[in-house]
């Protein structure tokens, strides 16, 4: 038979962690390592911090545009955090993956539901989705992690603390689950889990002409 055409369908590669389980250092690596996946620019109703640009590193929105936003159905997800609101706009990723490149996404556990949820209904993201769920083997570790980072305040620790119980028991609803180690040993399963499903045989569809 000839091979008269190939559509390939990305890759939207959605990384969650507690906090303080390393998923932002795989992420930043991930993207140096690999040119075909990009990170979405997400959005926030926070102030540009110096030196952020709109479009570049968020899209800045005003509450009430981001509430229209909401409402309009436009988010695959979004939380308040802090008093600021955040989120990702369907319309950003699949325009990255009709693009043919492959997505990142660095998400929280509720974040990661809302967009399982969007991937059961809607065929295009449901057919590019792979999760992973980056966690220390223990919550012992965990903390000493977060306590040894000294970026943070002692109660945001604490709250971090608090709630990471509950965001390691959504580790089953994820297709993989990533026991972290080293830096490089994070990286290296993370690419392998990318490169095997870059290869997966429904990523592909054949159009095959008549018998050669």
């Amino acid at each position: 038979m000839h091979l008269h055409a190939m559509k390939k369908c990305g890759v939207l590669l959605l990384i969650s962690a507690p906090s303080g389980g390393g998923k932002t250092t795989v992420c930043t690596s991930m993207l140096a390592r690999n040119p075909p996946l990009r990170r979405v620019i997400t959005c926030t109703t926070r102030p540009p911090r110096p030196g952020e640009v709109d479009g570049v590193d968020y899209h800045f929105f005003a509450l009430p545009e981001f509430e229209r936003r909401i409402e309009a159905g436009e988010f695959l997800e979004h939380a308040r955090v802090y008093g600021n609101c955040y989120g990702t706009l369907r319309s950003s990723v699949l325009e990255v993956l009709r693009a043919g490149s492959d997505v990142l996404l660095n998400i929280d556990v509720q974040g990661a539901a809302s967009i399982r949820a969007a991937a059961r209904a809607e065929p295009e993201l449901g057919g590019s989705l792979v999760t992973v769920f980056l966690t220390p083997a223990t919550l012992t570790e965990l903390e000493g992690r977060l306590r040894g980072r000294g970026s943070e305040a002692a109660d945001v620790v604490e709250r971090r603390l608090a709630a990471a119980p509950g965001e390691v028991a959504e580790a089953e609803h994820f297709d993989y689950l990533v026991i972290s180690g080293t830096r490089e040993d994070d990286l290296n399963r993370v690419q392998s889990i990318y490169v095997a499903e870059k290869a997966r045989r429904h990523r592909v569809a054949f159009c095959f002409g008549g018998i050669a």
